[in-house]
């Protein structure tokens, strides 16, 4: 299926590993021309040498942090000059972080929407305008089907998720009069950066395709999700392919959600 999105400009936050290189990689095998931030600049930097050499792709690899406005403006200026536009943003940073209402401090509250919800307000604010400029644009917001769903012990998380999937509503009834499409990806039980750090910081017992596995064993699908797979997931969605399909939540989970 030719998804056209050969010279189209993708902006991916937390682009650096995990879900986030999953998706700019994808992208970048279409022919888009990636940008991708996350704070570690020698993380970012192997990144984007990764991809390039995977997919003969243009990377530009700039350290941001969504939760300094200022180095967000740096990010997305550098990229609309270099490349001139920008057609696509996935806001992609993020962690997890859950657990029980009553554990949970005034500033875990506020560190959790800051950067997963306000990361997503500060790209789009900066994305937006060259997006107008285009005539059109594409938006996803990477979020969880816990803010569909909220379990016990879930918080902050599932309330950021919930924000974010509220977002995506609000900015696709806002943004449609400028052919900007806006949709959100609720992920859950993909291979991970984070997955691969809680592994390293148990021991690392075993071998890491072990614990995938493992912990893939009691999956509906007997296997965890590949960052590769929320990339396919992202490409259809930002493609001519998924031109008539704004506001919308979508699972991609393997059948583990209770909702849809």
């Amino acid at each position: 299926m030719e998804l056209g999105l050969t010279g189209k400009v993708a902006v991916i936050t937390g682009g650096s590993e995990g879900i986030g290189k999953g998706i700019a990689t994808r992208l970048a095998a279409e022919g888009a021309n990636i940008a991708i931030c996350a704070r570690r600049e020698e993380v970012l930097a192997d990144a984007a040498a990764a991809i390039r050499a995977q997919t003969g792709g243009e990377v530009l690899a700039i350290p941001a942090d969504v939760t300094a406005p200022e180095t967000l403006q740096h990010f997305i200026g550098q990229t609309a000059s270099h490349f001139g536009k920008i057609d696509i943003l996935v806001n992609n940073a993020g962690r997890s972080a859950a657990g029980a209402f009553e554990a949970t401090s005034d500033a875990e509250w506020y560190a959790d929407l800051d950067l997963k919800l306000m990361g997503a307000v500060r790209c789009s604010r900066l994305v937006i305008p060259h997006m107008k400029a285009n005539g059109s644009g594409r938006i996803i917001n990477i979020t969880h089907p816990g803010g569909k769903q909220p379990g016990a012990a879930s918080v902050p998380t599932s309330v950021s998720r919930a924000a974010g999937i509220a977002l995506t509503k609000a900015l696709s009834k806002e943004l449609l009069p400028y052919k900007i499409l806006v949709n959100t990806v609720c992920l859950t039980s993909i291979k991970s950066a984070q997955g691969e750090r809680a592994w390293k910081a148990a021991g690392s017992p075993g071998t890491l395709a072990s614990y995938w596995e493992a912990r893939g064993a009691e999956h509906p699908l007997g296997r965890l999700g590949e960052p590769e797979e929320v990339g396919n997931l992202v490409a259809f969605l930002v493609s001519d392919c998924a031109a008539f399909i704004t506001g919308t939540a979508i699972n991609i989970d393997g059948g583990l959600s209770a909702v849809v």
